[in-house]
């Protein structure tokens, strides 16, 4: 099974190296500035699970953990 983003731990880096799921959603994730080869960091994740907090290509980004099980990471 693939490690997605949703299994990262707070503080760990990852590269992308594919998205998953339907058209819309894809073209979300994509509009949001993850696409395959960018690189990572989750800052923090909120209490709950849900959102978690990202750092990539120099900008803050929360992301909804339904969007993250869709990014595949290395």
């Amino acid at each position: 099974m693939a490690k997605t983003l949703a299994d990262l731990k707070p503080g760990e880096e990852a590269k992308v190296v594919s998205l998953k799921g339907d058209g819309a959603l894809k073209r979300r994730i994509m509009d949001m500035g993850i696409t395959k080869g960018t690189q990572l960091h989750l800052r923090k994740v909120a209490p709950l699970g849900d959102p978690l907090e990202i750092n990539l290509r120099g900008y803050e980004l929360s992301i909804r953990k339904e969007y993250a099980e869709q990014i595949e990471i290395v």
